[in-house]
């Protein structure tokens, strides 16, 4: 099989191009990684060039890809699907890429801060973190809450900017519901109702129990 995806279930980004892939319906081999694992660590630190997941390994194209955006439009152009991942005008893409960096940098980012100051910080530096986030993330959350306002997908069609915005949404959700965002909230039912980020939500059910906050997990993502 030409295409391999190194991922992990839990893992946002891997959910990002899972999404793609999905939607694509390009046949690939998965290969999941365990960061615990010396032997899967150098294996992505070959494939990328900070050893972090995803990637894609592209056989017939004798390709290997890092960063979630950059396989998805690879994916694009070269695996399509039944529908483009990215507005074929140029300039129209570039309002998928600009909510992609949204989704990935305002929305992601912010999610994991704090994540990450209940997995590495000290005690004390868990609600600093978490009040700065969640207060970064309510901004970033009235933004998309008005540019959702009479659109049903992010950027045109679904694309690029949905496969970002599925995954930060629904982990930042956990940790910060969108309460007073009716907008968005409506969005982000539409976007788990999509077959292919439904079948993703499925795959990650059996290991959503190592999420540091499994207190904050909605029953009916359990």
């Amino acid at each position: 099989m030409t295409l391999t995806f190194f991922g992990h279930p839990l893992s946002s980004y891997t959910h990002k191009v899972l999404i793609a892939l999905y939607e694509t319906g390009a046949e690939f081999t998965f290969r999941q990684i365990d960061p615990s694992q010396s032997g899967d660590r150098e294996l992505m630190g070959r494939l990328t060039p900070l050893g972090k997941m995803p990637a894609l390994r592209d056989d017939r194209a004798g390709v290997t890809l890092a960063e979630s955006a950059v396989i998805i439009e690879w994916l694009d152009r070269h695996h399509p699907g039944p529908a483009p991942l990215l507005p074929r005008d140029p300039d129209a893409a570039l309002e998928a890429r600009v909510w992609n960096g949204i989704f990935d940098y305002h929305v992601h980012r912010e999610m994991q801060q704090i994540v990450d100051a209940r997995l590495f910080m000290d005690d004390v530096a868990e609600d600093p973190v978490g009040r700065f986030a969640r207060t970064s993330l309510d901004r970033a959350y009235a933004a998309i809450d008005r540019h959702m306002t009479d659109r049903d997908w992010a950027a045109g069609e679904f694309g690029l900017a949905d496969c970002a915005a599925a995954p930060a949404l629904f982990y930042a959700g956990f940790l910060h519901p969108f309460n007073g965002y009716p907008n968005l909230a409506s969005y982000f039912e539409r976007l788990i109702a999509r077959p292919s980020i439904a079948r993703v939500h499925d795959e990650t059910k059996p290991w959503l129990h190592l999420f540091p906050f499994p207190e904050r997990i909605p029953a009916r993502f359990r």
